[in-house]
């Protein structure tokens, strides 16, 4: 059950061993966020797609309209149903075009919805399908919802964004008026008897100013106007939740397939070369001293001996695979025995505290003590600690596991090493593995396991 931390520990895991920027990657800037938004590419992007939502919208909304309701309208006939389907199939369709413009635009990663299941091919077949499925009605849903939203969207961010330009830039073009309009300045308010017009130093300065206000707000106003469409988008045009989780326990059940096979080859494994190996040799070697019996008492003595020190390691090695597919003393004495077991085989000096008032579940038990003591292997093997503690407790509906040393630190979860295997196998319980370890230590993994109990 021994795993390794990626590379081992503080090799090639932390940041700076990494090459990457010692704050979590983020790139430095002169400009506080609040000046830099209105000419960042994200936020011209996100205006963009207010500004094509539109048009856009109102297309969906009008296929939606008039697909459902003459379908609707014709179900009084065979024909209602083909275009019924027909126009959900569209607005499928519109759906997904919409989840690309939201991916090319917003940044936003949304998966596909689940696939129409047919039962069978044909015409009618699909038809059933598409009107059974609850993405196409969705889609439909989002197409009649989006349209008033997508104005109001439109509206506010192009109406900020013109007036804040507008006026940040009015010391640029005032003399337009002056010169082409007959008029001193931009007309605030007026009558036939009174007129305001921005047209000394002072004004033009306040008008730039709130100009400047307005084009520093619209970015972030615009901002929270794409988050409404990004929850649209992701809610009704994205896999619902009932087919996410289909995917993720059909994900769990691989993994928990590929993790037993991977077992059952390590035991068959160990028995082929351990104890199978010594239990053929001790045959032979009691088969020559059953003939050297009579010629030779005592060559045939020191043989039996042999095959008796032989048969006693065939035992030990027993019993260490027994211990590692499930040991005893976890079936009757629980995790605290189990794990105060392992902790003194560990290469370092461990403290171990168990905090349960009831036992789990025997599956969540297994796996619990098994990711533990594959944390106190890694532990002795890479870690270079001189002190290591395991806490155990419940917090609610979630059995709790923490395992800390004062080793160098550097672990964590990559492709294809031991703790991104350990982080697989407690996700197809839904468990949750979080590693804490900088460079230099201390090394804080942490699991959250399901508290199930008999």
């Amino acid at each position: 059950m021994a795993t390794e931390y990626g590379q081992g520990y503080g090799h090639g895991l932390g940041y700076a061993e990494r090459g990457l920027p010692e704050h979590g990657g983020e790139r430095r800037h002169r400009l506080p966020a609040g000046l830099r938004a209105p000419f960042e590419g994200r936020s011209w992007r996100e205006f963009s797609y207010v500004l094509l939502g539109l048009p856009i919208s109102i297309l969906l909304f009008v296929y939606a309209i008039t697909m459902v309701s003459l379908g609707a309208g014709l179900l009084v006939t065979f024909l209602g149903i083909p275009v019924l389907a027909a126009g959900l199939a569209g607005c499928r369709g519109l759906g997904a075009m919409e989840r690309a413009r939201a991916r090319a635009l917003l940044g936003l990663e949304v998966g596909d919805p689940e696939p129409l299941r047919m039962r069978r091919r044909g015409f009618m077949a699909w038809m059933g399908a598409v009107l059974k499925s609850g993405t196409s009605w969705r889609s439909a849903l989002y197409a009649v919802l989006h349209f008033p939203w997508a104005v109001f969207s439109f509206v506010v961010a192009v109406n900020f964004w013109a007036y804040g330009w507008a006026l940040l830039t009015y010391p640029l073009w005032f003399w337009v008026f002056p010169l082409w309009a007959g008029q001193d300045g931009l007309q605030v308010v007026g009558d036939e008897t009174h007129s305001i017009y921005l047209d000394n130093p002072f004004e033009i300065a306040v008008t730039a100013v709130v100009g400047l206000l307005f084009t520093l707000a619209t970015p972030w106003i615009v901002r929270a106007l794409t988050t409404v469409d990004r929850l649209m988008v992701h809610g009704l045009l994205g896999p619902s939740r009932l087919a996410t989780r289909v995917v993720e326990l059909e994900s769990d059940r691989g993994i928990v397939v590929d993790t037993a096979a991977a077992d059952l080859r390590r035991i068959e494994r160990d028995l082929h070369d351990g104890a199978q190996a010594r239990l053929v040799a001790l045959a032979m070697d009691l088969g020559l001293a059953k003939e050297k019996l009579t010629e030779d008492p005592q060559a045939a003595a020191r043989m039996v001996d042999e095959a008796h020190g032989e048969v006693k390691t065939a035992l030990q090695e027993l019993r260490d695979l027994a211990r590692g597919i499930h040991p005893a003393v976890l079936t009757d004495r629980g995790l605290d025995a189990a794990l105060s077991a392992v902790a003194s085989r560990c290469a370092v000096p461990v403290e171990v505290q168990v905090d349960l008032d009831e036992r789990p579940v025997p599956a969540i038990e297994g796996i619990a003590y098994f990711t533990v003591s594959e944390l106190l292997q890694n532990i002795s093997k890479h870690s270079r600690a001189t002190w290591a503690a395991v806490d155990v407790w419940r917090v609610e509906n979630r059995l709790m596991l923490q395992v800390t040393d004062n080793g160098v630190g550097g672990a964590g979860i990559s492709g294809g090493s031991g703790l991104a295997g350990l982080t697989e196998r407690l996700d197809a319980v839904d468990g949750i593995l979080v590693v804490d370890s900088p460079v230099g230590g201390p090394t804080r993994v942490t699991a959250e396991l399901p508290w199930r109990t008999v």
